[in-house]
């Protein structure tokens, strides 16, 4: 028996676009051709699905899968629902590489970053469209919680990701007070982040030399924070005098 020709389905595919793309432009038909490619890439992702699933060896098939059936519904959304398009897209990406990871999650770890990131720029569309004075704390803070995730996967090698994962998690939180706290006060919310990031590094991965960073970084961040009370400015002179008469007994003792 002759084996069926898949450019068979190709060709036929053509023709039909065709005819529907010159059926809207004569006025026969309106917005034909968008449901027709919109239900053309559905298929096509789906037969990837289906490759997908048929051998766990396929597993590159879950990137033309998850693409093509998010580009899919990108173009059936109806006008409505236009602004979280963008989101859909990107969440179908990121669908991608988290079926990659969960997979194999001890050979493919790498997928989380690239999934993390197009997870927190797919929910950005989405809150920019709701939230959007939230929107760079939403992707700041997803791409931070993407190395958290990460460092969980491997706590002993992978202690590391903590550091990123402070860092843009503060960002994010600064992203929503510095509008509401001065500049200063600002500074103080980043070097107390960066303080805490730190000593989570001490904690949870037992580096010892973590504590001095964060113990410094505490000490910058409550003096910033201290600013927001009005003995600010005593507690500033008098740890001065503190540091130039400590200086100075440590020249003096040592000198004896």
């Amino acid at each position: 028996m002759k084996r069926f020709d898949t450019r068979i389905i190709f060709g036929l595919l053509l023709i039909l676009g065709g005819s529907l793309a010159l059926a809207q432009t004569m006025g026969f038909l309106e917005n034909v051709t968008s449901y027709f490619w919109g239900a053309v890439f559905v298929i096509a992702g789906l037969a990837f699905l289906f490759v997908l699933f048929g051998d766990s060896n396929n597993w590159w098939a879950a990137f033309p899968c998850f693409t093509l059936l998010a580009l899919g519904t990108l173009i059936l959304l109806p006008e409505s629902l236009e602004d979280i398009g963008g989101g859909i897209f990107l969440g179908g990406i990121a669908l991608s590489f988290w079926y990659v990871y969960f997979t194999d999650r001890d050979g493919r770890w790498w997928a989380i970053i690239p999934g993390g990131v197009l997870t927190a720029l797919s929910l950005l569309v989405f809150g920019s469209t709701y939230f959007e004075e939230y929107s760079g704390a939403i992707v700041l803070g997803g791409i931070g919680l993407t190395f958290f995730v990460l460092y969980l996967t491997n706590p002993s090698e992978r202690w590391w990701a903590l550091i990123p994962f402070g860092v843009l998690s503060t960002i994010a939180t600064i992203t929503v007070v510095a509008e509401k706290v001065g500049e200063f006060q600002t500074a103080g919310v980043f070097f107390l982040g960066l303080a805490i990031t730190f000593l989570l590094v001490a904690l949870l991965a037992k580096m010892t030399w973590a504590y001095w960073p964060a113990a410094i970084l505490a000490v910058m961040g409550i003096f910033g924070l201290a600013s927001l009370l009005d003995f600010a400015n005593y507690v500033w002179a008098i740890a001065l005098i503190l540091a130039g008469v400590f200086i100075l007994f440590r020249y003096f003792t040592s000198r004896g």
